[in-house]
């Protein structure tokens, strides 16, 4: 019997033949717009104003750096490397970013509800670095879990991915006209990239619903769904703060 890795490049699927040409020989995705976006979240969280911050300022940025400096140090310039260590430290980063910014947001809606008008412009402020640290939390996550990781999506084959949380115009297009499907995964051998999972976290936190991506696992559903309430939450009550500052 022939095993997995042996199986053909193509495959019928509705009658209509799909052919999965080999992974480029690539080195890895680039490492640096999933370094930026780590680094702006550790940033906005160290600015944020006291009353939103769990602790002495800089002791959770602190932290946030020490988890993140052997993550860079393994691969500096392309993801290329991953072992069950790199793995963990990588999640437990994003846990931790992803915790603090939920404590951020709670006190955000409690300081809001409460409407103190002498700090008015610095939650508002406030709101607007909760909102897109949430943004930049929400497209790490879906980096780091989708088909494997960004190791795994370029490293390994296709017939050995695991499956997929979440299902691209470029995953579907290879039976489009010859000038788009020419960048469909089928044909070109494409894999997501941070670039486009931040893509689909900001258009889920302003439509606040998929818009050409689709969810497809459990856990990307629940993912995307808290997303659009945690920023329609931020969105109603800042434009309901900013009415009262008016009225004043």
């Amino acid at each position: 019997m022939a095993s997995r890795a042996d199986a053909p490049s193509g495959h019928i699927n509705g009658g209509v033949q799909s052919s999965f040409p080999p992974r480029r020989n690539s080195p890895g995705e680039p490492r640096l717009p999933a370094a930026i976006a780590v680094a702006v979240a550790i940033a906005l969280y160290a600015l944020l104003p006291n009353t939103l911050l769990l602790g002495p300022r800089y002791v959770v940025p602190t932290l946030e750096v020490i988890l993140f400096i052997p993550l860079v140090a393994a691969n500096p310039r392309r993801m290329s490397r991953q072992n069950r260590l790199l793995r963990r430290l990588s999640i437990t980063l994003l846990l931790l970013i992803a915790a603090t910014n939920l404590a951020a947001l709670v006190l955000l809606v409690r300081s809001l509800v409460i409407g103190d008008a002498k700090a008015g412009g610095q939650l508002l402020a406030a709101a607007g670095q909760v909102w897109l640290t949430n943004v930049l939390v929400f497209a790490l996550a879906f980096w780091e879990l989708d088909r494997g990781g960004p190791v795994t999506r370029i490293r390994v084959g296709r017939p050995r991915l695991p499956s997929a949380d979440f299902r691209f115009p470029q995953d579907e297009d290879h039976d489009a006209i010859q000038e788009v499907a020419q960048r469909s995964a089928a044909k070109s051998g494409w894999a997501p990239g941070f670039i486009d999972y931040l893509y689909v976290s900001i258009t889920n936190s302003s439509a606040f619903s998929p818009t050409d991506t689709m969810p497809l696992s459990a856990r990307a559903k629940l993912l995307m769904a808290t997303e659009s309430v945690s920023s329609l939450a931020i969105s109603v009550l800042v434009v309901s703060f900013g009415v009262g500052l008016l009225q004043r």
